[in-house]
């Protein structure tokens, strides 16, 4: 499934020797920021690596550590997974990104998986998704369901990746809901279900009837299913958590990106370098409509993700102009990568500004 976009990044060219028939199994780390909880980030990025064990067995032994602040915490624990002789170690966490780096340089025969950071060094690869793609289609599902055509969004970091998702999110609402507005209330955490569920309780007082969210509980959906109001599910489906709640589910998928990774471990030929999928490599998919989502919307949605996959759709499409007036993307002309990649605004449709 990567090899076609592993060919279209410029990769470092750094190696490693291939694991002898006889070697033991190898040990493969990962790091996880917040506990692993039924769903959210965390939960997806265990689906991976139990993924890895269901298809490598033997080969691989994988083990964890949930619940690893970002900064120096998550440093001591990367430092200790590589001295207890683990040679491959995933990090999905922004703030990963610095202590990968620190520690990388230390142990030069491991190789480190910095998932969601942007550097990369001899033995530090980094993999994302394209997330954007996921929030534009969600966005036409909550721009067809909203009565007051007034959505919240619960956000961690105005980081580039959070921002192309909620000016995804708010194009896609507004690509078939011209009047749709979008509401942001920025947490500056990625994981604080009680601090979550107030935001979410907060824009459901100013009008909002549909919610999105960019944190890593399942806080906001149990929220709107206690409001009577809808939500769009985040890295995982969350049916369960709201039943009546859920819109859709915007779903990572790190199952066949890591085992992949895992097996250039075991061959030799791991490399450095830099992968970026969306939908068309499977590593974002958005379905798991709730009950009351008509199937005329659902039909819709999926016929748009299907355009994603083919190239004929980009979300990222102008004429796009910011909250402020300013005009960010002529008519017609698609937004690069690089600019995506340094978003730093909110689009025409958000009120408030990005925090700082």
């Amino acid at each position: 499934m990567y090899k076609n976009l592993a060919a279209t990044v410029v990769a470092a060219c750094f190696s490693f020797p291939v694991l002898s028939q006889s070697a033991s199994p190898l040990k493969v780390g990962f790091v996880y920021v917040a506990p692993i909880t039924e769903a959210g980030w965390v939960r997806q990025h265990e689906e991976g690596r139990k993924a890895v064990d269901a298809a490598l067995g033997a080969r691989v032994s994988t083990t964890f550590v949930e619940n690893v602040p970002e900064g120096a915490d998550a440093e001591r624990v990367i430092r200790d997974l590589a001295q207890q002789g683990h040679t491959l170690i995933f990090t999905p966490s922004f703030g990963y990104m610095e202590p990968t780096l620190k520690v990388a340089k230390d142990f030069p025969d491991v190789k480190f998986e910095s998932v969601t950071g942007y550097k990369t060094a001899p033995n530090v690869a980094t993999a994302n998704a394209r997330y954007y793609e996921g929030r534009y289609l969600a966005g036409i599902a909550a721009g067809r369901m909203t009565q007051s055509n007034v959505a919240g969004y619960v956000a961690g970091f105005p980081i580039p990746e959070v921002l192309q998702g909620i000016n995804a999110f708010t194009l896609g609402m507004r690509s078939v809901n011209p009047k749709a507005q979008v509401k942001v209330v920025w947490l500056n955490a990625w994981f604080d279900p009680p601090r979550e569920r107030d935001a979410a309780m907060s824009l459901f007082n100013q009008d909002v009837d549909v919610i999105a969210f960019h944190t890593g509980s399942t806080a906001v959906m149990v929220a709107a299913q206690e409001r009577g109001r809808m939500a769009v599910a985040y890295h995982s489906d969350m049916r369960k958590a709201g039943p009546d709640a859920q819109i859709v589910a915007v779903t990572h998928q790190w199952g066949a990106y890591y085992t992949q990774r895992v097996r250039a471990a075991l061959d030799g030929s791991w490399k450095s370098g830099a992968i970026w999928g969306g939908v068309r490599e499977g590593m974002i998919r958005v379905g798991d409509f709730g009950a009351r989502v008509p199937r005329a919307v659902q039909d819709e949605v999926l016929a748009r993700q299907k355009e994603i996959a083919s190239g004929k759709l980009h979300p990222f499409t102008g004429p796009i102009s910011d909250n402020e007036g300013k005009s960010r993307l002529a008519a017609a002309a698609v937004m690069t990568d690089a600019q995506i990649q340094s978003m730093n605004f909110l689009v025409s449709g958000v009120q408030g500004k990005a925090a700082k």
